[in-house]
């Protein structure tokens, strides 16, 4: 009896014709197929980690909500200086901003791994993860961008202005260049699915 150590396992019988081979190959064929299915399963695992980033983006997005109404609601009644509004107003908006961010991840995974057919506006539509890594670039992007102002227009730390701008410059031409190098051209997507 010898055993042909290529086939899955290595379990196969030489004895092509016996009983024993259809039952072993019979065996490895449904462990594969099972394997397959546990796999394939396994994609749901990421429907937890979506959902949390959904509902940590709705809870930032209403904390800066109601920050922003709070802050209109205070310049309004009583004697706050315009800077002391622009800067709440910010630091809410970045708040806001933030929750995006959470909420492209949460529908990004989600689009990948469990329903692709997610109705989603054209523009959050993710199809592989080079199209979430952009989208999370450009929010990210308008994230600083908002918490640069905020330093630039607070009075309390105007001597953090140039380290926060060359700071924050350097992270967006960090995130530009890696956008850039990491940048598949149209074709190569349409290559790569066929």
């Amino acid at each position: 009896m010898n055993i042909d150590h290529s086939e899955p396992f290595g379990m196969v019988f030489a004895l092509r014709g016996s009983r024993n081979f259809l039952l072993l190959s019979g065996v490895t064929l449904r462990y594969c197929d099972c394997m397959r299915k546990i796999l394939g399963l396994t994609r749901y695992a990421v429907f937890i980690p979506a959902l949390a980033s959904i509902v940590g983006a709705l809870l930032l997005m209403a904390q800066g909500s109601i920050a922003v109404i709070a802050a209109a609601y205070k310049s309004v009644v009583g004697a706050t200086y315009l800077k002391e509004t622009i800067v709440e107003v910010l630091t809410a908006v970045d708040a806001i901003l933030l929750g995006t961010v959470l909420l492209v991840i949460g529908y990004g995974l989600y689009e990948l791994f469990i329903d692709a057919d997610l109705d989603v506006p054209m523009w959050l539509r993710v199809d592989d993860l080079d199209d979430l890594k952009s989208k999370l670039i450009g929010v990210i992007v308008a994230i600083i961008a908002v918490v640069f102002v905020g330093v630039f227009v607070d009075a309390n730390r105007a001597g953090d202005v140039v380290s926060y701008g060359v700071g924050a410059g350097a992270l967006v031409a960090g995130l530009a260049l890696f956008s850039l190098a990491t940048k598949k051209t149209p074709g190569s997507k349409k290559n790569s699915a066929s």
